[in-house]
């Protein structure tokens, strides 16, 4: 079955951390275009920071943000849209601020913190997005239009630990996933990179066995496991690597550019 969509998570898969995106990988998705493939991204990453990524791809399709809570246009026309309840925001601050727990939330696109820390500063370098700071009080008040809340902590263990009090509290009224070590992603109930990947295929007129979707860290599992075809990065953590499809090389190795080449335009696809 040929590809006709090609989803790519970014940070980790095509993005080396606190760098630029490579030449090879750059003209691997110059390829798929003009190959007739549409090429897309899929990251929890919010739309101001995701959008000069596409851009410097050359693509003009709708990107996947907010971990599937956003599918909007490169020229801004919003396909999805599904925001927290503006109550349930102000009560996840509650929960965070009671804590001392770190916290960011986004209302409508712009990012807000309660305090400048070490989290917001290495947050801001590797999305090259500004955090306005506000306190507290001022998250309770920025409620409108939140697609996503991201809680950060010192590690992996305390953070399993943050998400496991979080789930307990408020249940199935959040989506609660990790996409990093250190990263929690909150979003409304049944929005993943999945749902999302599910809905712009539909838009497209694309099946699912015409989807190939390559990631590396858990948030990308809904979006892997819904795809015709899934690759995991060499770099991706160990559940990934156990439910795809196939493996390529690390991501600082242009592992996605190994990918297109072999499983795009190889002997795998000609299968």
């Amino acid at each position: 079955m040929k590809i006709k969509l090609f989803v790519s998570d970014i940070d980790g898969t095509l993005l080396v951390p606190k760098k630029k995106i490579s030449a090879r990988n750059i003209n691997a998705v110059k390829r798929m275009t003009d190959a007739g493939i549409t090429v897309t991204i899929a990251t929890g990453r919010m739309y101001r920071a995701a959008l000069p990524i596409a851009q410097e791809l050359g693509v003009n399709v709708p990107i996947i943000t907010y971990n599937g809570a956003l599918i909007k246009s490169v020229d801004g026309e919003i396909i999805y849209e599904n925001c927290l309840p503006e109550n349930l925001v102000v009560e996840i601050v509650k929960f965070y601020e009671k804590r001392g727990w770190h916290l960011q939330s986004y209302s409508e696109d712009i990012l807000y913190v309660p305090e400048y820390n070490k989290f917001v500063q290495e947050y801001e370098a590797s999305q090259k997005v500004q955090a306005n700071v506000i306190g507290w009080e001022g998250m309770k008040g920025k409620h409108f239009k939140v697609c996503k809340m991201l809680s950060i902590a010192e590690s992996e263990e305390e953070n399993l630990r943050h998400m496991a009090e979080l789930k307990a509290v408020f249940g199935n009224k959040i989506d609660v996933t990790k996409s990093a070590p250190i990263f929690t992603e909150i979003v409304c109930p049944n929005v993943s990179k999945a749902s999302a990947v599910t809905i712009l295929a539909e838009k497209l007129g694309v099946v699912r066995a015409e989807v190939l979707a390559i990631g590396d860290a858990d948030n990308d599992l809904p979006m892997l496991k819904v795809a015709g075809i899934s690759v995991a990065m060499g770099n991706a953590t160990e559940e990934v690597k156990k439910s795809c499809d196939l493996i390529t090389g690390l991501c600082e190795d242009d592992g996605f550019a190994q990918a297109v080449d072999e499983f795009v335009f190889g002997r795998f696809n000609e299968q």
